[in-house]
């Protein structure tokens, strides 16, 4: 989506509030005992209550208003009777459709205290999403962001999944500009431009740099170490992007 009226970014801004606060209220609630598909009905509960939709069910019917993942799986874990416990790492990703416009967020944490390795992977994996966003502008290369987000993953000895990755959002839960990778290719020459909605959301990596599919069609799972993600959705403008999540 490319924003041409300020309406537009007010429409925005309430999907990205919403999705926001539906992460928070999860996270919150997922302390040690709880089981991740009532996490999912708190998420399914307040999508009602705003008039909203979960954009994966609306998308790609996936059996979860949110998607949960926990310790291996990276991504797009399906929300189902899995207990949490302490020291679990989990990721909550929430998008959602309110009135018209889509926004996309998620973040990872662990359950309880984290490890020093946890700690360190949670904090370079922020790091990079914010660095990534920071230097956004319009007329900048797409793979801009790429490229910070591999240089902030070496500099702490980590390692970018590189079969998941960034996109443009707005209008649908995935669109122009297509994927994103959080790797740095030269070959990728498309730009930024002014107004335009992508989600910001490195994933990283102890060990794995790409993922396998589940056995369930949907969970994208690290064989080997952890990963974590955290999301923004982002409206590039010529000066400071405008975070909506």
């Amino acid at each position: 989506m490319t924003l041409m009226h300020a309406f537009e970014l007010e429409g925005l801004r309430r999907a990205g509030a919403l999705v926001s606060s539906i992460l928070t209220t999860m996270r919150e609630a997922a302390v040690p005992g709880a089981v991740s598909r009532d996490l999912d009905a708190i998420g399914a509960a307040m999508l009602r209550e705003a008039g909203a939709r979960s954009a994966p069910q609306l998308t790609y019917d996936f059996p979860g208003a949110t998607c949960i993942s926990i310790n291996q799986v990276a991504a797009h874990g399906i929300p189902d009777g899995t207990v949490l416990r302490a020291g679990d790492l989990v990721n909550i990703d929430v998008s959602a459709e309110l009135d018209g416009y889509f926004a996309d967020t998620g973040g990872s944490f662990v359950v309880g205290e984290p490890t020093a390795a946890q700690r360190k992977l949670l904090d370079a994996t922020l790091e990079a999403r914010d660095a990534a966003i920071a230097q956004l502008r319009a007329g900048n290369l797409i793979n801009s962001i790429g490229r910070t987000v591999e240089a902030v993953a070496a500099r702490h000895g980590l390692r970018v999944i590189r079969n998941l990755g960034s996109h443009g959002v707005g209008r649908a839960l995935h669109e122009a500009p297509g994927n994103i990778p959080g790797y740095y290719d030269a070959r990728d020459t498309r730009r930024l431009h002014e107004g335009m909605v992508i989600t910001v959301e490195p994933f990283l990596a102890t060990h794995c740099t790409q993922t396998d599919e589940g056995k369930d069609g949907w969970a994208m799972i690290c064989r080997r170490g952890f990963a974590a993600q955290f999301e923004h959705t982002v409206v590039v403008t010529s000066g400071e992007p405008i975070v909506v999540t």
